[in-house]
């Protein structure tokens, strides 16, 4: 990343999209770990005490977006190479090598940012769907190179609305009208709903979303977590679905 722009892993730890903190538990069984509220430094911490390993934390996320994703809609798809991903993680740890503070850790993208894989990258819409990028988004590749896990791709406002200014805002033609994780029938606001919801609902622990116009702090208000959007031209935009290059940001 050049000089100007701040590291994404850097960037990452403080942009952890998490609800205000709760107790979290301490139990050493895998099968325990309580994944509700959990932090990546919490996480991280569980991983260097032999208590959970990425593969176990990708299961209680996929189990997790088996359970509420049909009724809250906020990712589109897994990766199916989220698994695979987990336990080369997992191998490099017992191997001792880390490569930061993101190593092993799931992340969702939002779905409009590229990820030359078997996922889409389609902004929502079907016109795009099994189209295959050239390669990865700039940060998606920093991500990958931090270590951490692409667990899937969340649900967006399609076309980031662009395509009607009559389309609800919590419309997706791919994903269909996506739950506030609070209210029943609330607003879920701007076109990064989908990691905002993913995170509330602790189907991940941090997620990648997109601004042009409080498409990142409009959701996290309404999902109650915490979401940043930083200075333009502070994180590179390269091989995510554009608006303005005025104005658009990724965090």
């Amino acid at each position: 990343m050049a000089a100007s722009m701040l590291s994404l892993s850097s960037l990452l730890f403080f942009f952890f999209l998490i609800s205000s903190p709760i107790s979290h538990s301490r139990e050493t069984n895998a099968s325990d770990f309580k994944i509700v509220e959990a932090t990546v430094e919490e996480i991280q911490a569980a991983f260097s005490r032999n208590d959970l390993t990425s593969s176990q934390l990708v299961d209680l996320y996929l189990r997790r977006i088996q359970e509420l994703n049909p009724v809250l809609r906020a990712v589109l798809e897994v990766n199916p190479d989220a698994r695979d991903e987990a336990e080369q993680a997992d191998r490099e740890r017992r191997g001792g090598e880390l490569v930061g503070a993101l190593h092993g850790i799931p992340v969702m993208l939002k779905e409009s940012i590229g990820s030359k894989d078997k996922m889409n990258t389609t902004a929502g819409s079907y016109a795009l769907l099994g189209s295959k990028v050239a390669r990865d988004a700039h940060v998606t590749k920093r991500l990958r190179e931090a270590g951490a896990v692409i667990l899937g791709k969340a649900s967006l406002s399609e076309w980031y609305s662009g395509r009607s200014s009559e389309a609800p805002e919590n419309w997706c033609a791919r994903g269909g009208y996506a739950t506030n994780p609070y209210v029943e029938g609330g607003s879920t606001c701007g076109s990064s709903f989908g990691s905002a919801i993913s995170v509330a609902t602790n189907m991940v622990a941090v997620s990648l979303g997109t601004e042009t116009d409080g498409s990142i702090i409009c959701p996290a208000d309404r999902s109650s977590v915490v979401g940043i959007k930083p200075t333009v031209g502070l994180t590179s935009r390269a091989g995510v679905i554009p608006i303005s290059p005025r104005q658009d940001s990724i965090g």
